[in-house]
């Protein structure tokens, strides 16, 4: 108990006081990108919570057929109720869903948001992209408009039932975000509904080897390394924080946070590069 304190305090500490360093960007954007009901606006209240000290929904979360998210959203956490903004912005968008009724959000959006060109609270529309004929198109954005780690978010015990639209949809983001070097991530949510042992104690979520075989396969689906996955559960029907959940979410932001941070010192590395061969 006092070491899972301590393990918690030390991400806390770590998260507050983390600095970009860069000059152009004061706090980096993490874009979350995952079907409906994955856990992503619930990612967002769980990280909320734990900051807050109790449980609070802030984002709209819940069960649906379709998204319940329809807007371009993006978060600041403060540090404890009236306190200050935490150095992060999490940015939530509508499901990918399935091909069905093209309900879902477009990949053409997802590309527009990482690039900065999509203002927050823009209503997104399933049968048609942003383009620059709109009036609320960021034409020029800022390296602080832009996205700068992006995260899959995906249920533990639906990776079985992943349907193959969805995952080319996935492979064709990775692929553009691959090639504009921004890292990604994978947030698997519900681990407590995959796996029998982690629903009784959430401390054995490192040591399931069903879960790690699970995490392993859907690596090897999205084709993403396993060290870039981080397994959480969600704050939903609980009404009191947990330690361990917190602990989790805590050590999910940790890696989106050092990701981004991968991110500007690439950018610095790259504009160092060309003013010297300039």
């Amino acid at each position: 108990m006092q070491r899972d304190l301590r393990i918690k305090n030390e991400l806390l500490e770590e998260i507050r006081n983390y600095k970009t360093l860069t000059e152009s960007v004061e706090v980096p954007r993490i874009l979350l990108i995952g079907q409906v009901e994955a856990g992503k606006s619930s990612f967002f209240n769980s990280l909320n919570s734990v900051f807050r000290g109790h449980v609070i929904q802030q984002a709209p979360s819940g069960l649906a057929v379709t998204s319940i998210s329809k807007n371009y959203r993006t978060y600041t956490v403060l540090d404890g109720k009236g306190g200050r903004k935490l150095p992060f912005i999490m940015c939530d968008t509508m499901g990918l869903e399935r091909d069905i009724n093209n309900e879902g959000i477009l990949v053409e959006d997802i590309i527009s948001i990482i690039k900065g060109h999509v203002p927050d609270t823009y209503e997104f529309n399933p049968k048609a992209p942003i383009t620059r004929n709109d009036k609320r198109y960021r034409e020029d954005p800022s390296l602080a408009d832009k996205v700068h780690c992006v995260v899959f978010v995906v249920e533990a015990d639906k990776i079985n039932l992943l349907d193959q639209n969805l995952l080319k949809k996935f492979k064709l983001i990775r692929a553009k975000v691959n090639n504009m070097g921004i890292p990604l991530l994978v947030l698997v949510t519900k681990i407590d509904k995959a796996c029998l042992e982690v629903t009784k104690d959430l401390t054995k979520v490192y040591w399931s080897r069903y879960l790690y075989e699970k995490v392993t396969q859907l690596g090897q689906m999205l084709g993403v390394p396993v060290s870039s996955m981080s397994p959480v559960k969600n704050y939903s029907r609980e009404t009191e924080l947990n330690l361990n959940v917190d602990i989790l979410v805590l050590k999910a932001l940790q890696q989106m946070i050092r990701a981004a941070d991968a991110c500007f010192d690439d950018l610095k590395l790259k504009g160092l590069a060309q003013r010297r061969n300039s």
